[in-house]
């Protein structure tokens, strides 16, 4: 099966007959790329693979409503960048401890069987975990993914300006952290 461009996925799920198999392709096509996202955001295996099952469910649902102005890719990573915030913040108020959730990130990642990094990847990731939730997913799309900042804009609604000055800032944050540590 080969990838489909987003007008053959949405015609395919108009059709009754091929509506099942246009999630099929949809989720072949974007899954890696996806799950990799919301991993970065939410750090744990198990936690990104509920994370992406909540994504495509909500896409699915709500694929009668896309209306093509975004490319499916976006609209997938907007869902995906949303749900786990969601996810997030579900966790922290969850949290009974004084320590805040990034916290319980970086423990996760230290324990991470799936954590493959050195030890100079390990102090990044947990560098990277001390910045607010918003740097951090603009840090992680554009130094790991080189995400252009047009592509930012429109997963995570925000002005290419905006999304420019958070990618500068975390940096900098970052590169304190990493010199100083």
């Amino acid at each position: 099966m080969q990838d489909c461009t987003d007008q053959e996925i949405i015609d395919m799920f108009r059709n009754e007959e091929s509506r099942n198999m246009s999630i099929h392709i949809m989720i072949k096509q974007y899954q890696v790329r996806l799950y990799w996202h919301i991993r970065k955001i939410v750090i744990d295996h198990d936690d990104t693979d509920d994370v992406l099952q909540n994504t495509f469910i909500k896409a699915w649902k709500g694929m009668e409503n896309f209306k093509g102005d975004a490319k499916i890719y976006t609209w997938l990573f907007r869902i995906g960048t949303n749900e786990s915030i969601t996810f997030l913040r579900q966790k922290r108020s969850n949290l009974t401890s004084i320590h805040p959730i990034e916290y319980h990130l970086s423990n996760s990642l230290s324990a991470d069987s799936y954590f493959e990094g050195d030890a100079i990847q390990l102090k990044l990731q947990k560098a990277i975990l001390t910045l607010p939730e918003k740097q951090r997913i603009v840090f992680n799309m554009r130094y790991y993914d080189e995400t252009p900042y047009e592509e930012m804009s429109e997963i995570l609604e925000t002005s290419v300006g905006a999304l420019k000055a958070s990618y500068h800032i975390a940096a900098k944050k970052i590169e304190e952290i990493l010199i100083n540590r």
